[in-house]
């Protein structure tokens, strides 16, 4: 019955974005015939005002009548252009996770369900909700500590999410199978690992704790950094449904002629953004990846605090070395590096060549050279960097695609504080420092020392290995003289699931098919 749910939900998300006109702002002169007849159907469904809408608003309208999963699952599509195209992720990385609050009496039963005291023995005092988005509201409450009062913010999980994420999953689940199965040029972009993506995702967003977590991971890394926090963890009260932290007075950074009348420097502010957010990915490969400008504040003294951590992003030592010597390389024009730095990492395949993809490489790094720093944009280099990698085979590399959609946000709220912003210079002394550290004689020590203490470990596991392919041996030796069985178990399983595989297939078909008669009489 679920698999008929999700069926049904599916009808009714098409039905919805095709009437708001998202359907039909997809270019479908280049869809394949049986698609292209969709899309000439969705056009003719659509509002008459709809076609005179931005296709950003659009998408917007759409998501909001479909709930909150689908503002987060447009909001995670905007981070692989890969999957969805370049246009189209522009166009979601717009959408305003902004939603109605709950009552704030569910608040306080979520917060005494999850900490186990009262509301009133925990705060001083507790306002209601003052922002509201998919998954959480925030409130402003009071705590007293050794008769010291502070303010702090409460992050309060909406009641039942959990419960709606999880039944539209299932139904993502079972278009992005249907998707597999009958678009076979999308399978190279692996939509159900996609979707599988979105669900770890969320379930990690959902936890409030993992987010706290978060907050103290990078508060400890950019301890010592000039200009640039995250607030605090109240870990007495956080839980699984609540997340307490130091409340932040500071204007958005996302006003601009606030921060003009409060005498801050602008020029300074983006320029400490971009550095610090380059510190954080390149020396410690652990980034905010959610810093669009209502999540950074500037406070009095020109500090900026970063909230919001419910997505983060990582990267391991070869994704920086990678990152780092493609910047150096466009910098100093080492196309050849650049294309075996790509090789050296294993994301093109050694099949390809090398001198070819230096040559594909220039081609992208030439224009730039010659024109005024500050019209170049390096958001837009490693956006034409992974276009030109699909023409060599280069697999998707999610955690590049989301150093990528966060590059081109906190560029953009740079440029958006000093227009003439120039990245390049900004970014060197950072990325400077980390390849004279990481990629000289420091590194080669830091090598070996880590490939010394992996042949110590190997070594000790070594008897325990010797055994397991000594058994292994023996077992491949019986298969071949037994050939491969089944037991009586496993032979009445897979009879059970060809079973469910036929009916749920009969069963799509009259969901498919119900679906389109209520589309019709809606139409008639």
């Amino acid at each position: 019955m679920s698999t008929i749910g999700a069926y049904f939900r599916l009808a009714r998300a098409g039905w919805i974005m095709a009437r708001e006109g998202v359907l039909g702002a997809v270019p479908g002169e280049q869809l394949a015939p049986p698609l292209r007849l969709g899309w000439r159907t969705a056009r003719l469904v659509e509002r008459r005002q709809a076609g005179t809408r931005a296709r950003e608003e659009r998408f917007s309208r759409a998501v909001n009548r479909l709930g909150p999963s689908y503002v987060k699952l447009g909001q995670f599509l905007a981070t692989r252009p890969d999957v969805v195209g370049k246009e189209i992720a522009a166009d979601l990385a717009n959408l305003q996770d902004r939603m109605d609050g709950f009552d704030t009496a569910e608040a306080r039963s979520t917060i005494e369900a999850s900490l186990g005291r009262p509301v009133e023995e925990l705060f001083r005092s507790f306002s209601d909700y003052v922002a509201a988005a998919s998954i959480a509201q925030v409130h402003r409450a009071e705590t007293v500590e050794d008769g010291e009062t502070r303010t702090v913010a409460v992050k309060v999980v909406r009641p039942g999410v959990r419960r709606r994420f999880a039944r539209d999953l299932e139904s993502y689940f079972v278009a992005s199978r249907l998707q597999e199965r009958f678009i076979p040029a999308s399978r190279r972009l692996r939509p159900v690992e996609v979707t599988q993506m979105l669900a770890q995702t969320t379930k990690i967003e959902m936890d409030l704790r993992l987010e706290a977590a978060a907050l103290s991971e990078l508060g400890e890394n950019i301890a010592n950094d000039p200009g640039f926090r995250v607030p605090s963890v109240d870990w007495e009260r956080t839980g699984r449904d609540v997340l307490t932290i130091e409340w932040i007075d500071g204007i958005k950074m996302s006003d601009v002629e606030g921060l003009k009348a409060a005498g801050h420097e602008l020029e300074a502010l983006a320029r400490n953004l971009v550095q610090s957010f380059l510190r954080h990915t390149l020396r410690d490969g652990f980034f905010h990846a959610d810093m669009h400008p209502g999540n950074l504040f500037v406070e009095a003294d020109g500090t900026i605090a970063a909230v919001d951590l419910g997505i983060v992003g990582r990267l391991g030592r070869k994704e920086r070395h990678f990152l780092a010597e493609i910047l150096h390389g466009f910098i100093t024009r080492d196309y050849l590096r650049v294309a075996e730095v790509h090789f050296d990492a294993g994301y093109v395949p050694a099949s390809q060549d090398v001198a070819s993809f230096a040559q594909a490489i220039r081609a992208i790094g030439e224009p730039i050279h010659g024109q005024p720093a500050e019209t170049i944009s390096m958001a837009k280099l490693l956006t034409l960097l992974f276009e030109v990698t699909e023409l060599f085979d280069m697999a998707a590399r999610p955690e590049l695609l989301l150093l990528q959609k966060t590059m081109v946000v906190v560029e953009g709220v740079a440029r958006t504080l000093d227009p003439a912003f120039n990245m390049w210079k900004t970014a060197e002394p950072v990325v400077g420092d980390w390849i004279a550290g990481n990629l000289g004689p420091r590194a080669i020590l830091h090598d070996a020392r880590e490939g010394a203490g992996a042949l110590l470990s190997l070594a000790l596991q070594a008897p325990d290995i010797a055994r397991r392919a000594e058994a292994l041996s023996h077992e491949i030796d019986a298969m071949v003289e037994n050939g491969l069985r089944f037991d009586a178990a496993t032979a009445d399983a897979i009879g059970r699931a060809e079973a469910r595989h036929s009916r749920s297939g009969r069963i799509a078909l009259w969901v498919i098919a119900i679906a389109a008669a209520v589309i019709a009489y809606q139409l008639s």
